[in-house]
């Protein structure tokens, strides 16, 4: 009986579509950054530092 639940709960999260409209905004919206950035060079310098910030705040979370 219990695997029959956890195959409905698979199937459900499977399904689930909610929190996904985040992700994408979130792609598109880093996306547009580095595009802007090739186009115009002097915010590559601004973006590298904002990157390396949130790429060191993250590798502190994960530990």
């Amino acid at each position: 009986m219990r695997e029959i639940w956890m195959t409905l709960l698979r199937l459900h999260l499977w399904r689930e579509e909610r929190g996904q409209d985040l992700v994408e905004y979130a792609l598109l919206a880093s996306l547009t950054a580095v595009a802007s950035a090739l186009f115009v060079p002097e915010l590559s310098v601004s973006m590298n530092t904002i990157y390396s910030r949130l790429a060191s705040k993250l590798v502190q979370a994960a530990n």
